[in-house]
């Protein structure tokens, strides 16, 4: 019940990593047979990435993850532009790979503007029409917010960052897709997003691999400096066996839109299940069922009860469940998204995320209800 902050490697993804470590275990810049076969092992990956999101392979640069996909989107873009403008448009529920490179932009002369969110957590379309100004260069906005599973009106954004663009195209539009890929159907071109992070590991994947979609056109200043690799935006010897964990991953994906119904056919019964067996409980986030709700993530509150004390009493059961993002659940004073919420102290610190796979049962959820019910009770009983 954490797929949110990583998922378990298909078995297909495991095969694929270790007979490309013991077979095809070539630098893919060499030039001899060992080499060619590890480039061939790339290209195909780059390729299957690209095709899933309807974009060209050219269009795809490989990174070690979410996080850094992140910073070379926004840092990159940000650098690119800083003659053009320095004002910045982010969310104030963003993943704290986008937040913390914000405020390290600031620290660089860069206004960063950070819109707030309802109590679904969705802004509001007209005050981000309002934000845009003339030396608006970037905005970077989630699809899927990881701790409570919003989904921000990307299609409403996308309208009005494309009548706010002038001849160069700018403000260019980043994504923080690394809750949504592999989980709900993405299309950058279609939307106009300029660049669009991805993580391997959130969608049954391998650790150690990502990808960011630079749409053809866009202009980046990389933020490492080496080789030649992936057209000098990320320089260092490509991880082989990662990229071909990577390539099965996405190719396991048949169903999607199947899916993503069994996995809000799970979140639906948690939520049913939590608020008629259980009382004081509160649903944070946007309600199963609202278009703004992304299939497999719930947040819940249980008021009296710590999260983190709950947490460890489902995991003596063999449940594992998170406080909130696995990037700063070891910093339990930020609460950042709750608190753009409204939420008080005691309800957030009652907070429990659950995150589900299409592995996942209605036979679990039964289960985890089951423990719930009496976890709860039991600490509430202790006052």
């Amino acid at each position: 019940m954490d797929n949110s902050a990583t998922t378990r490697p298909a078995p297909e993804v495991v095969q694929a990593v270790v007979d490309c470590m013991e077979k095809i275990y070539g630098n893919p810049s060499s030039l001899h047979r060992k080499g060619v076969e590890a480039g061939r092992i790339l290209n195909r990956t780059r390729e299957t990435v690209a095709g899933f999101l309807g974009a060209q392979p050219g269009e795809i640069v490989f990174t070690s993850g979410g996080t850094e996909s992140n910073n070379l989107a926004i840092k990159g873009a940000a650098y690119a532009a800083a003659r053009r403008g320095r004002h910045i448009i982010t969310t104030e529920i963003e993943h704290p790979a986008v937040l913390n490179v914000c405020r390290a932009l600031e620290k660089d002369g860069f206004e960063i503007e950070y819109l707030p969110v309802n109590k679904d957590g969705i802004i509001d379309s007209h005050g981000f029409r309002d934000a845009l100004r003339q030396d608006t260069i970037l905005v970077s906005t989630m699809c899927v917010n990881n701790e409570i599973g919003s989904m921000q009106p990307l299609k409403e954004i996308s309208k009005h960052i494309r009548d706010a663009r002038g001849k160069d195209k700018i403000p260019l539009w980043h994504v923080d897709a690394v809750q949504a890929f592999g989980k709900l159907p993405l299309n950058p071109e279609k939307l106009g997003i300029n660049l669009l992070s991805v993580s391997a590991h959130k969608m049954h994947g391998p650790r150690g691999i990502g990808a960011l979609y630079v749409s053809e056109g866009t202009n980046l200043t990389p933020v490492l400096n080496g080789g030649g690799q992936e057209k000098d935006m990320r320089p260092g010897t490509e991880n082989i066996p990662a990229a071909a964990g990577f390539m099965q991953a996405v190719n396991n994906i048949k169903d999607i839109n199947g899916a993503a119904e069994h996995m809000a056919g799970l979140r639906r019964r948690l939520a049913e299940g939590v608020q008629e067996n259980i009382p004081d409980c509160s649903l944070n986030g946007p309600l199963p069922g609202s278009d703004f709700a992304a299939p497999h993530i719930l947040n819940i509150s249980f008021n009296g009860v710590r999260g983190e004390v709950l947490l460890h009493l489902l995991e003596d059961d063999g449940i594992y469940v998170s406080t909130g993002s696995a990037c700063s659940s070891r910093k339990p004073q930020e609460q950042g998204v709750l608190k753009a919420l409204g939420l008080n102290v005691r309800r957030a610190e009652g907070a429990l995320r659950f995150s589900f796979s299409p592995w996942n049962n209605e036979k679990e959820i039964d289960f985890v209800l089951e423990r719930l019910k009496e976890g709860v009770e039991e600490l509430r009983s202790l006052g």
